[in-house]
């Protein structure tokens, strides 16, 4: 396998793993405490999560590794990563906050500050990357979504 590939299956690999744990979170939650929650009428299905996350943390790897690709020893690669990491943890921690504390309102303190962290980390992944830098751009729309999803969970509630 080329380094290329190598360190996509790792960053893909490793994106997963955060969005399964994430799902820990959110299980103990979707079914008896958001149930009872009033949402807006754009909130989605339940099932269209779970998809949505899979194909989102993928492609999210698949830019990762593609900037890793570039030489980790390069101080732009790294500050993109760094950005990326750092932006995979509040993405993480936002189910913990919102499904696992049941805190819709520090949720949506979390996800402002992961769609600000996610804005600079494309800027830094286009400096290395142009393809990793629009492999982000689904997710982004998929945060404010959700950003503004959660904003109105918290107004109904």
């Amino acid at each position: 396998m080329n380094k290329k590939l190598t360190y996509i299956v790792i960053a893909v690999s490793v994106c997963l793993v955060i969005g399964f744990l994430s799902g820990f979170a959110t299980q103990s939650s979707v079914n008896d405490w958001f149930v009872t929650l009033n949402k807006p009428s754009f909130n989605p299905p339940n099932w269209i999560f779970a998809p949505v996350w899979t194909v989102l943390y993928i492609m999210m790897g698949i830019a990762a590794g593609l900037v890793w690709a570039k030489g980790f020893h390069h101080l732009w690669v790294k500050t993109a990563l760094y950005h990326f990491g750092f932006q995979l943890m509040l993405n993480a921690s936002w189910s913990i906050v919102f499904f696992g504390l049941k805190e819709p309102f520090w949720a949506l303190v979390v996800i402002i500050t992961l769609l600000i962290l996610l804005v600079l980390t494309i800027r830094w992944f286009r400096i290395v990357s142009n393809i990793a830098a629009w492999l982000l751009v689904p997710y982004l729309l998929w945060v404010c979504f959700a950003t503004a999803l959660n904003y109105k969970i918290w107004e109904l509630n």
